[in-house]
């Protein structure tokens, strides 16, 4: 059973990432560290990333309405709420959106690579 934060959080994920075409997501392999909240972090693989959310590799099952933190290469930790996992994979909303000029940097930086 969803309580109602869960319900809530993930309405407003659902609603972001519906409002925000200007800045779809983008597929990325980006490394970095995650670490849920009561656990440890852990080393994982950014797949997608947009100024909502982004998508993880998550081996373990992680529950919507955890806090989380990712950790990506040359910043300080982002904070944000998981919203689904599926399939060793975990999508999660910031808190805060992020700016376009670090998410214009991030992705410059990780889509030239490929």
């Amino acid at each position: 059973m969803i309580d109602s934060h869960a319900k809530g959080v993930q309405g407003r994920y659902e609603q972001i990432a519906q409002e925000d075409r200007c800045a779809p997501r983008t597929r990325v392999d980006i490394p970095a560290s995650l670490r849920m909240s009561g656990s440890r972090r852990f080393e994982t693989v950014v797949h997608d990333l947009s100024l909502a959310g982004f998508s993880a590799a998550a081996v373990s099952r992680v529950h919507p309405g955890t806090v989380c933190w990712l950790t990506l290469p040359g910043l300080e930790s982002l904070q944000g709420e998981v919203v689904w996992w599926r399939d060793c994979l975990v999508g999660c909303a910031f808190d805060q959106l992020l700016s376009s000029i670090v998410h214009d940097n991030i992705i410059s930086r990780y889509t030239s690579r490929a």
